[in-house]
């Protein structure tokens, strides 16, 4: 099955998560498929805190693959963050 997951990056300490299209028998930093976005939870001053194509989740989904649930509030914040701009 396809998934829509995060995959862990950045320093010791400071996280940085990619949200990556893959398949779920990959190791949780292995292969994607695609990349669709980034999460930083640490991040501070004017640096993104979430960046994420909605279009691409959309097919994704459309497609069959299935979002954890980190992603999927992920999903709706990004979904909501635009409408509120």
């Amino acid at each position: 099955m396809v998934k829509i997951r995060l995959t862990r990056g950045g320093a010791k300490k400071r996280p940085f998560y990619h949200v990556i299209v893959t398949d779920e028998r990959n190791k949780r930093d292995g292969r994607a498929i695609e990349r669709v976005g980034f999460y930083n939870p640490v991040a501070s001053g004017n640096d993104p805190r979430l960046q994420l194509d909605i279009a691409r989740v959309d097919h994704w989904v459309g497609h069959g693959a299935q979002m954890s649930d980190k992603v999927r509030s992920l999903y709706k914040e990004a979904s909501r963050a635009p409408a509120a701009a």
